[in-house]
C-alpha cells in the first residue's frame, strides 16, 4: 500500500476543513483598551498627536530600531503621513492622521504593504479626570479578506497584548 495518496488526502483535507471554517469566522476585528495616566489631559494628548512619539510607546514601532522611516506633511496635523520599512516583524506601511479633535481625539489610517497588505483605523482619545489624571482610550479596528479572516483570534489577541504594553509605555513616559 502507497502511504503518499493517504499523505496528500489528509492534507487536502485539512486544508479544506480550514477553509469551510473560515467562511464562519468573523471578518473583522475591534480592539479596545485604556489606561488613567497621572498627567494633565493636554500634556497628555499633546504627546500624542505626534505621530513621531509613537515610537517611544507603540510596542510595534519599537520592534525594529532600525526601520526606516520617512515623513510626509506637518507631524500633528491631519494628512501626516508616518512610513516605515522594516524587519519581519515591523512590515512596511504607513499611518496617516485623518482626523484630530483637538484635546479628544485623534484618528489614524494605517495601510500595511508588507507582510500582506491590509487597511486598518486606530484612535486614541482622551478624557480628562479628577486629580490632573487623563484616561485614554486607544482603539484599532480592521478586517481581514477570506480565508485570512480565520487569523483574527490570534489577532486580537495579539493586537490587545501590544495595545497594553503601549499604554503602559505611554504612561511611563508622561508620568515622568
Amino acid at each position: 500500500m502507497n502511504i503518499l495518496p493517504i499523505i496528500l488526502l489528509v492534507i487536502v483535507g485539512i486544508i479544506a476543513l480550514v477553509l469551510f471554517i473560515a467562511l464562519f469566522t468573523k471578518k473583522g476585528y475591534n480592539i479596545q483598551c485604556e489606561i488613567i495616566i497621572n498627567a494633565p489631559l493636554q500634556k497628555v494628548f499633546d504627546y500624542i498627536k505626534q505621530l513621531k512619539n509613537w515610537d517611544n510607546f507603540n510596542k510595534p514601532a519599537m520592534a525594529d530600531p532600525g526601520e526606516k522611516r520617512e515623513f510626509k506633511g506637518t507631524d500633528g496635523t491631519v494628512g501626516f503621513i508616518y512610513a516605515w520599512s522594516g524587519n519581519r516583524k515591523v512590515g512596511e506601511g504607513e499611518k496617516e492622521i485623518k482626523f484630530i479633535a483637538e484635546g479628544k481625539k485623534i484618528e489614524t489610517e494605517i495601510r500595511f504593504v508588507k507582510p500582506f497588505t491590509a487597511t486598518g483605523q486606530t484612535s486614541m482619545l482622551t478624557e480628562s479626570r479628577p486629580g490632573n489624571q487623563t484616561k485614554v482610550t486607544m482603539r484599532n479596528a480592521s478586517t481581514l479578506k477570506y480565508p485570512l479572516n480565520i487569523l483574527i483570534p490570534m489577532v486580537e489577541k495579539g493586537i490587545a497584548k501590544d495595545m497594553d504594553t503601549s499604554l503602559s509605555t505611554l504612561k511611563t513616559i508622561l508620568e515622568k
